[in-house]
């Protein structure tokens, strides 16, 4: 259980460094420093968990009649919520957040896919 959370903050790290690497827009005010990485990786563990799952719940209805296409709406909602509480996470528009989301989505399901084995 512990080893799951640890690896999950880890991935959320890796995948938000590596959106601030690619994604212009998404900055982080310091670069060279890892506990604000952890900690942003910790804090969307968190949204993820507590979260998401209520405005999923909530608008399922309009999951449902958009074929899924909402739930990216919702990604970006979360990314935005870790900008809010992330002081040193600077995201500079929808535009952004959407292609953070992109990369820190992808990353996930990559890392994720070898973590389980």
């Amino acid at each position: 259980m512990i080893k799951k959370l640890i690896i999950h903050i880890l991935t959320n790290s890796i995948a938000i460094y590596i959106a601030v690497e690619l994604v212009p827009g998404i900055s982080f005010s310091e670069k060279d420093n890892l506990v604000p990485f952890l900690t942003a990786g910790f804090l969307l563990g968190l949204i993820n968990f507590f979260v998401k799952p209520i405005l999923k719940l909530i608008s399922a209805p309009i999951i449902f009649f958009t074929f899924g296409l909402f739930t990216i709406a919702i990604n970006i909602a979360m990314l935005l919520l870790l900008d809010y509480f992330v002081q040193e996470l600077i995201i500079e528009g929808l535009s952004a957040a959407f292609w953070g989301m992109i990369v820190i989505s992808a990353v996930n399901i990559f890392i994720g896919t070898f973590s389980e084995k």
